[in-house]
């Protein structure tokens, strides 16, 4: 559980992973390629990730954008709101 304050959703889910784990520079997917990831079992299984939630569901999500998922596709997968997806989709934009 995290609290971070900011002007804008993008900003505030940055500073929230960050506070998370200080070894990640925010929201994308390198967190799945570090080792003590156990409950990531590889891209073959991206989309199976993105259906059970887990600690890691949320960089499964950066990885998916980052390999051209479509909003529609993650939302139908996760049931995750397309508002939030259209944010997260903005920061892996401008990465």
């Amino acid at each position: 559980e995290v609290m971070a304050i900011g002007r804008k959703f993008e900003e505030v889910i940055q500073k929230a992973v960050r506070m998370v784990d200080p070894s990640l520079v925010g929201f994308n997917s390198s967190a799945l390629d570090k080792k003590d990831a156990k409950s990531y079992t590889g891209d073959q299984d991206l989309d199976e990730q993105l259906k059970n939630p887990t600690s890691l569901r949320l960089f499964a999500v950066a990885r998916a954008l980052e390999q051209g998922y479509s909003i529609d596709r993650l939302h139908a997968l996760t049931r995750i709101d397309r508002w939030f997806l259209n944010k997260l989709k903005n920061i892996t934009d401008m990465s």
